[in-house]
């Protein structure tokens, strides 16, 4: 097996102890005693990696193959979109569209999952937005792709074998080692989809090889310093550090286990007076200091130059991004304007904290309070965010006489600035309306210390005392002194203060129900938070202002701006990510196991994220162990036992706890996150436990003398293949969930250990037989072999005519020639069925018994589809009114996950069109006032993929049966409510939003509408979710999860 490898590191102060003599075993290491007083650790010998028996490598190339055929088996499965692949397999479309985006996640990983699918010939077309969503037929390189994560996998094999040699282990341990790793079902589950944490514990696992390496390096003494591989591991461990948090800012744990590992070396440099002088300790730090900070710093921001690169064009995160920033991507920069503001400008006013929207104004009214017209903030440029900044008074022309008219600020004899404490009154240009402001509540805020804004007046009018705001300069936000004296475009900050109530012009982060288009919310606070009071100009226009006036523009940030600002939007996006997610889980829960994530089901097969509870609760036990030892350790040493004069006791205190620390700093910081948080957030933490399991399975079996004398070896060999066979049955047993493969009930249930563990052993069918006879289709299938029948209920009747979709513009697969479909002529009905199902807020199947224990503890959401068929006897589909409508498939309803942030709902709109056309702002007005227009095309583009409609041969004479299925949405208590509500309402009653809507879940209700005037009876099947009424929202709630774009 190789030379056996000795012992690592020492605490401070121990070569100052006598050390008392090994123990006298024949397979001990003979090793050197540290000189006295120097830093040189002592049981330590050389196990530079590069030096290793032939056997170690030969043994490392065997882990690598063994990683490699269990990592890439069946990779190509499942073949449609898994879990978070929608947000970072759509990361990779904005990349090689060139598309800005936001993400609370470095760009390293992310970057080089979009260069595997460029290399493999993606074009970006493929949006990854529905999880199931189909990778066949639009022929996305995903396998590829997915490549990248799965060879980071394979790495990590290699990577722990390596790190354990490094450390002193026996041959046997670091084959132990690199099975776990291999062997861990979580670990294989990440690695084989296109996710971000294979890379990064990749990363982790890099630099842990690298700085174990330069640490036996160090402890080797004064002679091994300075030397190639000293520089050599000391740079590789400041390369992993850059890479690793280039990832996941998770790898800043990564680094403080490194700092603190240097401070302690440092420490115990600066007490070898003997041997290191002041100036070679200063050598060390500066050595250190550029390794492992200038090396990760400098990488870390040349990953964010490269982002900035490749993301060149607007795209749907610019708008969580300031005006300077956005002014730097194509078609985002905005011309020169006017410095000084004066009565009768037109301007676009922009709100300074919540993603600079504009103060926006459309003609629509509020459905409560004052019912005078909207004002929101709105994200985009648009005619309706222009505003006259007019004065108390009609303006006076040469002669002295007022000037009236729409246009009579135009005429001014000459200019006038606005200049601090000015009052003025705004006039929105497009509806001849005033802001305004009185004592009305909010309409979404209910706070008595914020009153409504709105638009008043009419054309013509003069107005109240009510639209009268002052101009109040914030001199600390504001630039120039021209600036923090009078109103200037861009440069001076200022809060609009209502004359007649004293409140300020003030938004926030609250959005608007479905009625403003969730436009966001202003309101006018008194004692609002300065931030969110303050305001800027940015567009500026009047006669008077010719080209020879000063003009602005928004400063150049430069890339050291942009990547601050970055980080900043990155840290408060993070940081805001606090709602519950169905999968998510608290650190406490991580180290017993105790529940999963579940990624994909399908075709009653099912991608479940789970550990290997042997290898999982080994390191937990394995912490626990030592944490125990290192009590006991510290209570001897204080009652003067020589503890530490045995080297043997020291290394496995010293090794042991680096890789105990590692683990801590990798796992109790996430205790102090309120984020959602979910179990692959443990793996580093896992990576790092599954090195301290084999350290102290290695001093247990061979390095701790024990009664077997030369038989310890053998003993290590034997406990090892034990616990790695042991290890690799039970991947075997949950395999199936990790490869997504076929399963049976039985199986499942057999080795569902904890009732925590909430995969869903229904799911998958009783006997293999089964998945060879089964048809896939593009469509999930339920999660249950079959549904449960309920009582007769009658047909629903669709809630409103809604326009036909409309598929022009559409691109579509080539149409799969379907059976030919007859006409039934006074063909007999056979028979009529009625289901119901119930499903959770996950889209899993309920069984009766799961709805009688879920009966007056949730909510039920009631949803309806209808779809008709009428086939004969024989199974053939025979052509009636309404019946070849084509059958949409609905997807699950996947919770998104948390660490990739929203993108805001207005902000969805116009990238395509914004590269690189000139900077036109879009007439809202027509499309608020004629959105049937462009609401079905939206529709359209957000539905899932629809199943084949299934085949069928001319009729033969016979018997006919009517088959159809009902599922059109909407939102009630109980049937009979919806019933009731159903039938109150009238066709005249269903007219279009005045705004654009956008929800991809809701289907026009003229897909479900068919012939039930035919009376043909009807199969109704009704789709119930249910909700636990503490996840329960209001509607306009609910729609805020689509987003809506304001055209």
């Amino acid at each position: 097996m190789g030379k056996s490898r000795g012992k690592s590191p020492q605490p401070p102060r121990a070569a100052e102890k006598p050390a008392a003599p090994p123990a006298n075993t024949s397979n001990a290491p003979k090793n050197k005693k540290a000189v006295k007083g120097s830093y040189k650790s002592d049981g330590v010998d050389d196990n530079d990696v590069f030096c290793l028996p032939w056997s170690d490598y030969y043994l490392t190339f065997a882990v690598t193959l063994l990683a490699t055929a269990v990592r890439l088996f069946r990779i190509y499965l499942p073949t449609s979109v898994v879990f978070d692949e929608v947000h970072f397999g759509g990361f990779a479309s904005k990349y090689i569209k060139g598309r800005f985006f936001m993400d609370v996640h470095p760009p390293l990983a992310k970057m080089l999952i979009a260069l595997a699918g460029w290399l493999a010939g993606f074009d970006g077309n493929f949006d990854f937005k529905d999880i199931g969503k189909d990778y066949l037929e639009p022929g996305v390189p995903y396998v590829a792709m997915r490549l990248y994560p799965a060879v980071c996998g394979i790495l990590l094999a290699p990577s722990i074998f390596l790190t354990l040699k490094a450390a002193g282990c026996r041959t046997m341990t670091a084959t132990l080692g690199a099975g776990l790793v291999i062997f861990e079902n979580g670990l294989l589950t990440q690695a084989r989809l296109i996710l971000l944490d294979s890379p990064l514990v990749g990363a982790t696992a890099f630099t842990a090889m690298a700085f174990t390496c330069f640490t036996n390096q160090h402890e080797l003494g004064p002679e091994k310093a300075f030397r190639f591989s000293w520089w050599f591991w000391l740079v590789m461990s400041g390369l992993g550090l850059g890479i690793t948090a280039s990832i996941k800012w998770v790898g800043l744990f990564t680094i403080a286990w490194v700092g603190s590992l240097t401070v302690l070396q440092l420490w115990v440099l600066l007490g070898d007076a003997k041997n290191v002088s002041l100036r070679l300790w200063t050598k060390h730090l500066m050595a250190r200091a550029f390794c492992l900070i200038i090396i990760p710093v400098t990488f870390y921001m040349a990953m964010f130059a490269i982002h900035f690169l490749c993301l060149v064009n607007p795209g749907e995160g610019d708008g969580f991004m300031s005006s300077e920033f956005q002014a730097t991507l194509n078609s985002k920069g905005m011309r020169d304007v006017p410095a000084d503001v004066i009565f009768g400008s037109r301007v676009s006013i922009r709100h300074v904290n919540t993603q600079g929207g504009y103060l926006h104004s459309h003609p629509l009214m509020y459905p409560t309070g004052s019912k005078q017209q909207q004002i929101t903030l709105y994200p985009h440029k648009d005619e309706n965010n222009v505003w006259i900044l007019e004065n108390q008074t009609q303006p006076l022309g040469i002669d002295g006489q007022p000037i009236n008219g729409t246009f009579a600020w135009d005429r001014l004899p000459e200019p006038h600035y606005i200049a601090n404490g000015a009052i003025v009154r705004l006039y929105h240009a497009q509806t001849f309306r005033r802001l305004h402001s009185h004592d009305v509540r909010a309409p979404v805020t209910e706070a008595d210390w914020q009153n409504e804004v709105s638009a008043y007046g009419y054309e013509g009018f003069e107005g109240d005392a009510n639209d009268f705001f002052r101009i109040e300069i914030v001199g600390k936000q504001s630039k120039g002194p021209a600036g923090k004296e009078r109103l200037r475009t861009i440069e001076t900050k200022f809060r609009l203060v209502h004359t007649m109530t004293g409140c300020a012009l003030f938004s926030h982060k609250v959005k608007l129900p479905d009625w403003a288009s969730e436009q966001q919310e202003v309101t006018c606070a008194r004692g609002g938070s300065l931030p969110n009071s303050l305001w800027y100009i940015e567009h500026n226009e009047h006669p008077l202002l010719g080209d020879d006036v000063e003009k602005v523009n928004y400063p150049n940030p430069g890339f050291l701006g942009k990547f601050w600002e970055l980080h900043k939007v990155m840290w408060r996006t993070n940081a805001g990510l606090t709602d519950s997610h169905a999968w998510d889980s608290r650190p406490e829960s991580w180290p017993i196991l105790r529940r999963g994530i579940n990624f994909w089901g399908k075709h009653h097969m099912q991608v479940y994220l789970i550990g290997n509870p042997i290898i999982w609760w080994s390191v937990t036990a394995t912490v626990a162990l030592w944490v125990l030892f290192k009590g006991v350790a510290i209570i001897r040493w204080q009652r003067s036992c020589n503890d530490y004069a045995i080297d043997t006791f020291k290394r496995f205190d010293y090794e042991i706890g680096t890789s105990v620390l590692g683990w801590a700093l990798h796992y109790f910081p996430f205790y102090l996150m309120k984020r959602q948080l979910f179990l692959h957030h443990y793996f580093p933490a896992l990576y790092f436990g599954i090195i301290a399991l084999c350290q102290m399975f290695d001093f247990v079996t061979a390095r701790i003398p024990i009664a077997l004398g030369s038989r310890s070896l053998v003993f290590n060999r034997v406990a090892g293949i034990a616990f790695l066979a042991l290890s690799a049955a039970v991947f075997a047993l949950f395999s199936p969930l990790a490869y997504g493969n076929p399963w049976t009930k039985a199986e499942c249930n057999r080795v569902k250990l904890l009732r925590s563990w909430d995969f869903d052993c229904n799911t998958f069918l009783n006997d293999y037989e089964g998945y060879s006879s089964l048809t896939l289709t593009e469509a999930p299938i339920p999660t249950t072999p079959a549904p449960v029948i309920a009582e007769n209920v009658q047909e629903q009747k669709p809630l409103a005519p809604v326009e036909k979709e409309s598929n022009a513009g559409i691109s579509q697969a080539p149409p799969v020639p379907a059976a030919p479909i007859v006409h039934a002529q006074e063909q007999k009905i056979l028979s009529m069925e009625h289901l119901v199902e119930y499903r959770d807020q996950d889209g899993n199947l309920l069984n009766a018994e799961q709805v009688k224990a879920l009966e007056g503890k949730v909510e039920f959401k009631t949803k309806y589809e209808t779809k008709t068929r009428v086939v004969d006897e024989n199974g053939r589909e025979l052509l009636v009114d309404g019946a070849a409508d084509s059958l949409a498939s609905v997807e699950p309803n996947v919770p998104v996950h948390a660490d990739v942030p929203e993108v805001e709902k207005e902000t969805v709109q116009a990238d395509d069109a914004a590269v690189p056309q000139e900077d036109v702002p879009s007439n809202e007005m027509e499309n608020e006032t004629a959105p049937s227009e462009a609401q079905p095309k939206a529709e359209a583009e957000g539905q899932p993929s629809s199943e084949a409609e299934p085949e069928s041969a001319a009729q033969p004479e016979g018997e006919a049966q009517v088959v159809s299925e009902t599922q059109a949405e909407s939102e009630s208590e109980s049937e009979s409510e919806l019933k009731q509500e159903t039938e109150a309402r009238s066709e005249s009653e269903a007219k279009h939003d005045t705004e654009a809507k956008h929800d991809t879940e809701a289907r026009p209700e003229s897909e479900a509408k068919h012939d039930t005037e035919a009376k043909h009876d009807t199969e109704a099947k009704h789709e119930t979710e249910a909700q636990p009424e503490s996840e329960a929202k209001p509607e306009s709630e609910e729609q805020d999860e689509s987003p809506k774009e304001e055209l």
